[in-house]
């Protein structure tokens, strides 16, 4: 594989996030599924948004829909190991947002997973793309300017 992302440090996160690993989150080979790895992700992302104010989960005029994710895994991860989740912008657009998001061992310097997750904000009622609010756009703006390269 030599398109092979490079692995990135914490310098290329604008905040963390730690996560606990729950004992159902690890497979039959003794570490966690790949599929948690999304759903940290999610959580991550979604967390952010609603303690800032920017997401109603029920009531929302506009809203992010989910339009793409990737996950490269560099080491396993296990429970009971607490992780950290690295949250940064990756591309900010009109109405949508790639989010660079590492996840870490507990005050480890090299992401073991890292992806991307991309919203494409819509009206709510209509499901069409819309431009991403003015003051949300200002608060991403500032996890891309936080972080590092990527």
């Amino acid at each position: 594989m030599t398109d092979r992302p490079q692995r990135l440090g914490r310098d290329a996160f604008g905040l963390f996030r730690t996560v606990p690993t729950r004992w159902s989150d690890n497979d039959v080979y003794g570490h966690v599924n790949n599929v948690v790895y999304y759903s940290w992700f999610d959580t991550a992302v979604n967390a952010w948004l609603v303690e800032r104010g920017f997401l109603d989960i029920a009531g929302s005029a506009v809203a992010g829909l989910v339009v793409e994710t990737s996950c490269s895994y560099f080491e396993s991860l296990a429970f009971p190991e607490p992780v950290e989740v690295g949250l940064g912008v990756e591309r900010l657009g009109n109405s949508s947002v790639t989010y660079r998001i590492g996840v870490f061992r507990e005050g480890g310097a090299l992401a073991a997973a890292q992806g991307r997750f991309t919203h494409v904000y819509v009206d709510r009622a209509t499901q069409r793309p819309v431009p991403i609010p003015t003051d949300l756009r200002a608060a991403l703006s500032a996890l891309t300017s936080s972080g590092g390269s990527g």
